[in-house]
């Protein structure tokens, strides 16, 4: 619903913009294809005309909160009309530099894996025709090194789009400790990528806080509410800072660790020391902050910790909950 509105809004913005003179509400309602087909003749009658005429002046609304110039005309015989005269809705030429046109390119690669390539060609098609530089290429690497963020997760496009439009979405989620999903009921705020994986910020209304989750773990269809959010979006949502705390990214101590030999490599990548104590298990010492117990336990029987004593108590407790189900 919210992309077929943004085309009628598109639509209704080209007809405003490529008149010559004001065009009345009744042959923007004969041009508009949505407009014709949500109110086909002989669909409604004067009932028609009332939700065409309530729904047109919520598009101009819109238009105008988006910043186009519209200008309401009275004709001689007394009738209005409606046009967008170009000299006042003319941007300034956009200049981009080279970091900013890879920034562009890279953001184009994320939409053409999350079904919205078309979108994404044709903005920076129109980019390019509003001033990029011609011997800037967005979709160039700059560097030896190519930054790849692939997107999987069937509900990132969903919650993309719900982040953009203030739209509370319901989901079922499985938490690492736990055997079944629950379903959740969220204010999304803000998507973004760490380490190779999506994650989703926003105000978990059973809650009654800001949670953070990880779209792989989100099972199912996301839903969209109709509400509006119950509590103000922060000016800065910090998604990185947030899994960094949980995956011992902050860590000021340390936690020792029996590793079977040959599994747990993101474990051996952070270790700050590791020993083999053979019959096929190693010792690492890895740093431990907020969050490593949920980590560890996604290793199973492969990871047994030895110490701090509380580490390990909250880890037993983690997979006892899990084989309780």
């Amino acid at each position: 619903m919210a992309i077929a509105k943004a085309e009628r809004l598109m639509n209704l913005a080209l007809c405003l913009l490529g008149t010559r003179r004001p065009l009345s509400k009744r042959e923007l309602r004969d041009s508009i294809e949505a407009y014709v087909e949500t109110f086909r003749a002989g669909a409604g009658g004067t009932g028609s005309d009332d939700s065409f005429n309530r729904m047109f002046e919520r598009d101009k609304d819109d238009l105008r909160e988006l910043g186009l110039v519209i200008e309401t005309v009275e004709s001689l015989d007394g009738e209005i009309g409606y046009l967008a005269r170009r000299d006042s809705n003319r941007l300034p030429p956009i200049t981009l530099d080279a970091e900013e046109a890879a920034a562009l390119g890279l953001a184009a690669k994320v939409w053409q894996q999350a079904r919205l390539a078309g979108a994404a060609s044709g903005a920076l098609q129109k980019l390019r025709a509003a001033g990029l530089p011609e011997d800037v290429d967005p979709y160039e690497a700059h560097g030896a090194l190519e930054p790849r963020i692939p997107v999987h997760e069937a509900a990132f496009e969903p919650l993309m789009l719900a982040c953009r439009d203030r739209r509370p979405v319901v989901f079922d989620y499985r938490k690492a400790t736990a055997a079944r999903p629950e379903p959740r009921h969220v204010e999304p705020w803000a998507l973004e990528c760490w380490r190779g994986h999506w994650y989703l910020a926003g105000f978990d209304r059973d809650r009654g806080a800001e949670r953070v989750f990880r779209l792989s773990r989100i099972t199912g269809r996301v839903r969209s509410r109709g509400a509006a959010f119950t509590v103000p979006v922060p000016d800065v949502v910090t998604v990185r800072e947030t899994v960094a705390s949980w995956a011992g990214e902050t860590a000021d101590r340390s936690a020792l660790i029996r590793l079977r030999t040959g599994s747990g490599y993101p474990l051996r990548a952070k270790a700050t020391a590791v020993r083999e104590l053979g019959d096929g298990w190693d010792e690492l010492e890895i740093p431990y902050g907020h969050g490593l117990d949920a980590w560890l336990v996604e290793f199973g029987p492969d990871v047994v910790v030895l110490e701090p004593a509380e580490l390990r108590a909250d880890v037993v407790d983690r997979l006892r909950a899990v084989a309780k189900g």
